[in-house]
């Protein structure tokens, strides 16, 4: 399957998932094993208070989706592809203030399990404000 036609199928798996699409989550590029996406740092998401950053639940999102994608994109139709997180952590390094960007890339993805390594950065920071590791259940076909 092309990367182009990937890419519409999981750009309209987002428009129809009524939570990522009430994100706004945008999917920027994707390849083979990597995939970059995006949510704007919308008021909605952020803490009561002063400072008002980003609750850390869109931050896990972030890095749980991207991984999902990730991982997808390992199968021979990523739009269809059956999977399931059995671990996710989640490394909170700083306050997430803007616009957030996360990278997820696949370490391994064999018959049954996947692994990622993922990075989210935030437009105001300089330097990743949250990086993470998943594991996945693939249900590949037989």
């Amino acid at each position: 399957m092309s990367n182009d036609l990937a890419g519409e199928e999981l750009r309209a798996f987002i428009d129809d998932h009524g939570y990522l699409s009430w994100l706004g989550l945008r999917l920027d590029r994707l390849e083979r094993g990597r995939v970059r996406m995006s949510v704007p740092g919308d008021e909605k998401f952020r803490n009561p208070g002063p400072g008002g950053s980003i609750h850390g639940g869109i931050v896990a999102t972030l890095i749980d989706t991207a991984s999902g994608f990730a991982l997808r994109t390992t199968f021979e139709d990523p739009g269809t592809a059956r999977l399931a997180t059995t671990d996710l952590d989640v490394s909170y390094l700083r306050p997430a203030t803007g616009d957030l960007t996360v990278e997820a890339e696949v370490l391994r993805a064999g018959g049954t399990t996947g692994v990622t390594d993922v990075a989210v950065e935030s437009a105001n920071e300089a330097e990743p404000v949250a990086v993470g590791r998943t594991t996945y259940r693939l249900f590949r076909d037989s």
